[in-house]
Order: C-alpha cells, then sequence, then structure tokens
C-alpha cells in the first residue's frame, strides 16, 4: 500500500487524530465524561433508527445498537462512581459493571454478553447475516435499556434524542 492513495490519506488521518478537532458535533461537545457516554448512545440511538427507516442497513442498525448499548451503560457507570473516566474496559466488564451498579441482574447480564458475544461478532464478521428483525430487534433493544438508563438516573432532560 505503500506509495498509494492509501498511505498519504493514513498520513493525514492519523495527524487529525493527534490534534484537537474543529467543529465538534453537536450536542457532544461536553466536558463531562458520563454525558460525554450518554450524548453518545443518544447518536448511536438516533443514527440507528434514523438508517432502520431505509431499508438494507441491517448490519449498520445491529452494529449502532450494541455500540448505543453500552454507551449507555458505561454512561451509568461514569455517572455513578462504578468507572472511572480513564479507565478501559472490556464489553464484558462493562456488563459486568453493570450488573453490580444495580442495572439489571445476573441473568440479564449474562444474556447481554452472550448475546454481544454470539451475535455481534458474528455480523461483525460476516458469519452471521444481519437481517431485518436481527436489526429491528436490536434496536428496540438499544431503544430500552437506553430509557431505562435514562430514566434511572433522572437526565431526560440531558438526552439528545428525538
Amino acid at each position: 500500500m505503500q506509495n498509494s492513495r492509501i498511505d498519504e490519506v493514513l498520513d493525514d488521518a492519523e495527524r487529525l487524530f493527534e490534534r484537537p478537532g474543529r467543529m465538534i458535533e453537536n450536542g457532544v461537545d461536553v466536558d463531562d465524561p458520563a454525558l460525554l457516554q450518554l450524548r453518545k448512545a443518544c447518536r448511536l440511538v438516533t443514527a440507528a433508527e434514523f438508517l432502520a427507516d431505509h431499508n438494507g442497513y441491517y448490519t449498520v442498525v445491529i452494529e449502532a445498537s450494541f455500540a448505543a448499548i453500552e454507551r449507555s451503560i458505561q454512561f451509568y457507570l461514569l455517572e455513578n462512581d462504578f468507572l472511572a473516566p480513564e479507565e478501559y474496559v472490556d464489553h464484558t466488564v462493562v456488563y459486568q459493571r453493570g450488573e453490580e451498579a444495580g442495572l439489571y441482574n445476573a441473568e440479564i447480564k449474562e444474556r447481554l454478553a452472550a448475546l454481544w458475544r454470539n451475535n455481534r461478532s458474528k455480523t461483525y464478521y460476516r458469519e452471521g447475516v444481519g437481517t431485518a428483525d436481527r436489526a429491528a430487534i436490536m434496536l428496540e433493544l438499544a431503544q430500552a435499556i437506553h430509557q431505562h438508563v435514562i430514566q434511572l438516573a433522572g437526565v431526560r432532560h440531558e438526552c439528545l434524542c428525538s
């Protein structure tokens, strides 16, 4: 790939991510790490809803729904000191900490982790195929978890969802 357009664009991308950005996305320009995760979840849910209305984007809706679920949970964890802003956690830990924070019980934690482990990876790596019904149910699950977190945290006023 050297000496190709890819090499040049990759250089540009690396440089742009190394410095502060311009024209920050409206609504996510917040300093609070917890609120940033909440607003990212809002954007992901809204984007998934938009794409769900345009037939054929099933894989992207599934991906965005999984990401929105995790961002929603991360918001709650950060907001309630179950996670430090500088702490990196993987998918399994996010679901585990969600249980520890009282968002759901052990059975739900196991089911969410298994859903991610057994299905998100398959869809992402094309071992499984995104379908309309899978996209619709994942979006519904992301919306339900997002709304549960917002209600529990009492932050409806901070939500950017339409």
